[in-house]
C-alpha cells in the first residue's frame, strides 16, 4: 500500500508543478530496448548496456531499471514527433 500512496504523491505533484507524466508497463519496456516484451531482467540489463556504450551494466538493478524507462521513453517520444510530422 505504501508504494501505491507514494505512487499518487509523485503523480499529484507532478500534475500540480505543470510537468508531463509518461508510464510504461513492463511489456512495454522490455519491447523498446530488448525488442521482446517477455526478455528477461539480466537481458534487458545487457541491453541497457549495449545501447548506452557502457562497459558494465549498471548497478544497482533499480539504475538499469530507470534507464530501460528513459530509453523507453525516449524510443516513444521520437516516435510520437515523427507521427505528428509525418501528417504536415
Amino acid at each position: 500500500m505504501s508504494v501505491a500512496e507514494s505512487r499518487g504523491v509523485v503523480i499529484l505533484t507532478a500534475t500540480l508543478a505543470g510537468l508531463d507524466l509518461a508510464e510504461y508497463t513492463p511489456l512495454q519496456v522490455k519491447e523498446a530496448v530488448h525488442g521482446y516484451g517477455r526478455a528477461e531482467k539480466a537481458q534487458v540489463q545487457q541491453m541497457v548496456k549495449t545501447l548506452l556504450g557502457l562497459e558494465e551494466i549498471p548497478k544497482p538493478d533499480d539504475a538499469a531499471d530507470a534507464l530501460a524507462v528513459a530509453i523507453c521513453h525516449l524510443n516513444s517520444y521520437k516516435m510520437r514527433a515523427f507521427s505528428k510530422d509525418s501528417y504536415l
